[in-house]
């Protein structure tokens, strides 16, 4: 009997559950609604395009509507967008943004890939013209128009991770002075804070101003600039304004659906990302996940976790077998001007919070190594923390430096995955040639 499975939501889990989904069956019925007008693009270069490293804005969008429908013979709907989910008769309840009409669209398999959406909370002043945030096309849309148009000189990135990073970058490299704001002690959150410090030299010998351990209290709009008025009392004017303080699991749907969610509207899923609902499935950054060196329940807003849950859910709607997702382990990159930033795994201050203690329950190897063989030319520095166990196994691992970075987390991610230790690690056989290790 032939399948039907309806996704809500695409870019990253939904559209790889789809792909995934015809080649397990070339006669299911797939059906793929996305609110937006975008079923898959490049959100992580977004910050790219906009500093001008990424020309085209054509390069941003991985697949339309119509060469998905045409490669793979489903239905894709974009501006559509799912307003309720009928669990006892097996639809949903969906509304054409282009005309305003309602109608059903029945299912045997429902599977939620609504995404997160980014936080903007209730701060006087925050829908100030000047003000974005960056998640989608239509925003880099809006901030490219506004940066052609005003020709902003200051800007002001509100939060230091990832994106709010990576968006300093390009802002600066488009000519602006470029301030971040952030309320913790230091920018990009899942490494620990010596090595925070690196990338804090770092930014300030690029010219970047770090307001740290402070965060908003108003912004105030006039004549084409912001004040924004810290909590500190200290003041930072912006000609443009970016906000990157965290995103929220657009989880809506679920909650009035009667699916099971955690505190943070996070949709609680079992091994195989089941929701609490036989019939309904749930990848990427709406559920809940298992942090997989913890044990511990989380959220963890990745692409990469998204799509290797998209992929396992298709295998377990229209697999032979059923597959387990064994839990996320947090593996990240960034590009700081010149440095890379990567992590894996857990951090040291994850570890105090769960009431570990160092060398009670875990051991440190801060590491300082350069790119290539010291003597060979343009040899660059490079920083290891490594934390283990006290009988060796590796928990996680922070690295900041130059090149090279990325092989090295990569190895280090793997032995992760595989429960590896410390003495694994002396016992890999990886290559060497001078201009590389």
């Amino acid at each position: 009997m032939t399948k039907k499975v309806v996704i809500v939501g695409g870019v990253a889990g939904g559209a790889t559950a789809l792909t995934r989904l015809r080649r397990l069956d070339e006669n299911a019925e797939i059906v793929l609604l996305e609110r937006g007008a975008f079923i898959s693009f490049a959100n992580c270069g977004l910050p790219y395009y906009i500093g001008g490293v990424i020309e085209e804005r054509e390069k941003l969008i991985v697949h339309t509507p119509e060469a998905i429908m045409e490669k793979y013979g489903v239905v894709v709907r974009n501006l559509s967008e799912v307003i309720k989910i009928n669990k006892e008769e097996k639809y949903v309840e969906v509304k054409n943004l282009k005309t305003g009409e309602t109608y059903k669209e029945s299912y045997d398999y429902l599977l939620l890939a609504t995404g997160s959406s980014p936080l903007k909370p209730p701060i006087p002043g925050i829908d100030s013209p000047n003000i974005f945030t960056l998640w989608n096309i239509p925003d880099v849309d809006a901030i490219k128009a506004y940066i052609n148009e005003k020709k902003p000189k200051r800007a002001v990135v509100v939060g230091g991770g990832f994106i709010g990073i990576e968006m300093a970058e390009n802002l600066h490299a488009l000519g602006m002075e470029v301030s971040i704001v952030e309320m913790l002690d230091q920018v990009m959150g899942p490494i620990d804070f010596e090595m925070a410090e690196i990338v804090h030299e770092h930014l300030l010998a690029k010219g970047v101003n770090l307001h740290l351990k402070d965060g908003v209290s108003k912004f105030e709009y006039e004549n084409g600039i912001t004040k924004i008025t810290l909590q500190s009392g200290e003041e930072v004017n912006g000609d443009i304004v970016i906000l990157s303080i965290g995103v929220r699991p657009n989880g809506e749907l679920a909650k009035e659906a009667g699916l099971v969610q955690n505190q943070r509207g996070g949709i609680v899923v079992d091994k195989h990302l089941k929701t609490s609902d036989d019939s309904i499935y749930a990848v990427g950054d709406v559920i809940e996940v298992e942090d997989f060196v913890n044990k511990i329940q989380t959220m963890v807003p990745l692409g990469g976790p998204a799509n290797k849950q998209g992929r396992i859910v298709a295998n377990n709607i229209l697999g032979s077998y059923k597959e387990e997702y064994k839990g996320t382990q947090g593996t990240s990159i960034a590009k700081v001007f010149d440095l890379v930033v990567a992590s894996t795994g857990v951090n040291e201050k994850t570890l105090i919070k769960l009431g570990k203690e160092y060398k009670k329950d875990y051991n440190i190897a801060l590491i300082h190594v350069n790119s290539s063989a010291e003597y060979y030319p343009g040899a660059l520095p490079m920083t290891i923390k490594l934390l283990f166990d006290l009988e060796g196994k590796v928990l996680g691992s922070q690295i900041v430096g130059y090149d090279g970075v990325d092989k090295r987390i990569d190895v280090l991610a793997t032995v992760i995955r595989f429960n590896g230790t410390v003495q694994d690690l002396i016992e890999l056989e990886l290559a060497y040639a001078p201009p590389y290790s």
